[in-house]
């Protein structure tokens, strides 16, 4: 008496490696048409460090311009020399009694944000000035400006 249910050449099935192979295939087809939106959106979502730092750092400037007769350096006006999640580089390029250059220079992986790699806040007599570039030129183009600065 044969307790096994099963006849004996019927054997158990499983995937196959063609069908395997088809499965992975079509799993590496959809994710090279996802991944580069989704870099997109990643990209644009670290820039949003760089923007609060800059921010945080114009208002550390005018607090150190209140006490003193000048803006100050980053260790003067207690900026910090990296975004708060380590996606940005700052530097203070320039400060004086007029004014200041803040610059926000990506960093690592957010280096691959190339358009809108450098951010630059410039403040020259009471008027503030937004900029982005490729380089420390930040010489995009209004409309690629708007962008880096989601305006």
């Amino acid at each position: 008496m044969n307790k096994n249910p099963l006849p004996s050449s019927r054997r158990t099935r499983g995937f196959t490696l063609i069908e395997t192979m088809v499965a992975v295939a079509i799993t590496g087809v959809l994710s090279s048409i996802a991944y580069p939106p989704l870099e997109g959106h990643v990209l644009r979502a670290r820039r949003t460090d760089a923007l609060v730092t800059l921010m945080d750092a114009q208002l550390a400037q005018e607090r150190y311009r209140t006490d003193h007769a000048r803006y100050g350096n980053l260790a003067e006006a207690g900026i910090r020399a990296t975004s708060v999640a380590g996606h940005y580089s700052v530097q203070v390029v320039a400060n004086d009694a007029s004014g200041y250059d803040l610059v926000a220079i990506a960093a690592a992986r957010q280096a691959r944000d190339t358009g809108c790699r450098h951010l630059r806040v410039t403040s020259l007599g009471g008027e503030l000035v937004y900029a982005s570039g490729v380089d420390a030129t930040t010489a995009n183009a209004a409309d690629a400006n708007r962008k880096c600065w989601s305006r």
